[in-house]
Formats: structure tokens, sequence, C-alpha cells
């Protein structure tokens, strides 16, 4: 017992190097969600797809979503979910799809409520930090879903720094 006070000091003590107080993050702007979506949906029409595109900010909050005329109705949950998906695991919806099929370790991952594992979301990073992601929903086939997301993160990245 009279290590008891030592004990309690150490618990109630502060991490070593943890932050106190305010955090600053950066995260997308509105603006340039809305920009990077439009993009999205841009592109696939220009191939003759219809999709709706979504933007989260770093914390998968919806930002930006953009449904083009005639897409079905299931496109805006699905771009949704593979841009939560994307920033949560700040990665490629493609790569998760590679990581579950591939890693026995991964595969309850698609099991998580939210996440959508199939091609078509893609991180947004403003050098090597994720500051959003975007997902794209209703072209046929998630490689295509893929080439329409990086089009909206083309049109903005020379602003993202």
């Amino acid at each position: 017992m009279r290590h008891l006070p030592l004990i309690l000091a150490a618990l109630l003590a502060p991490l070593p190097g943890a932050a106190q107080g305010l955090v600053t993050e950066r995260t997308v702007s509105a603006a340039l969600a809305a920009e990077a979506a439009a993009a999205a949906v841009e592109a696939c029409a220009g191939r003759g797809h219809r999709v709706s595109a979504a933007v989260v900010d770093r914390a998968g909050v919806l930002r930006a979503l953009l449904r083009a005329d005639g897409a079905g109705p299931h496109t805006v949950s699905s771009a949704q979910a593979k841009a939560y998906t994307a920033v949560s695991m700040r990665a490629s919806t493609s790569q998760i799809l590679e990581t579950v099929r591939t890693n026995p370790g991964a595969a309850r991952l698609p099991d998580i409520a939210g996440f959508l594992i199939v091609g078509g979301g893609m991180p947004i990073r403003a050098g090597e930090e994720v500051v959003g992601a975007i997902g794209v929903g209703g072209a046929p086939g998630g490689h295509l879903d893929d080439q329409c997301a990086e089009a909206g993160i083309a049109r903005i990245r020379e602003r993202l720094n």
C-alpha cells in the first residue's frame, strides 16, 4: 500500500508528448469539395456514365454531394460510403479491396458500419496529410469510378497545399 500514491500519480499524470489543449487540423473546404465532386461527375459524364460523387472532410463528414441527371438513387449512398471508407482507412477503396482479398486478417473490414469496399473511393491529400476523400458511384465498374474520382482530385490538386 505504500506504493499506492506513486501508482496513482503515474496514472493521473499527462502522457509525455500528448497534446494538451486545442488541436489544429487541415481539412478540405466546402468550395474545393464541391469543385472536386463536380469534376468527377463531369469526367464520368464525358465517358457516358451517370454517377454521384461525394466528398467528405478528414472526419468523414459530408462536405459536397452531386448526383448526375439520370444517376441511380443508390449511387448517392455508395459514393458517400466509398468516400467515408477511403478517409477512414487513408487509402483508396480499390487498395482496401485488394487487402481484404489477400490478407485474412483484413477479411472483416467490410463488416464495419458505413464501409463500402469496392473501387471508387480515394483519399484527398495535402502533401502526405489526408484532408478528406472523394467517392464516386454509378459507373459500370470500380475501376471506372476510380478514374472519375482521380479526375475530381486532379481538378483541385494544386490548391491543396
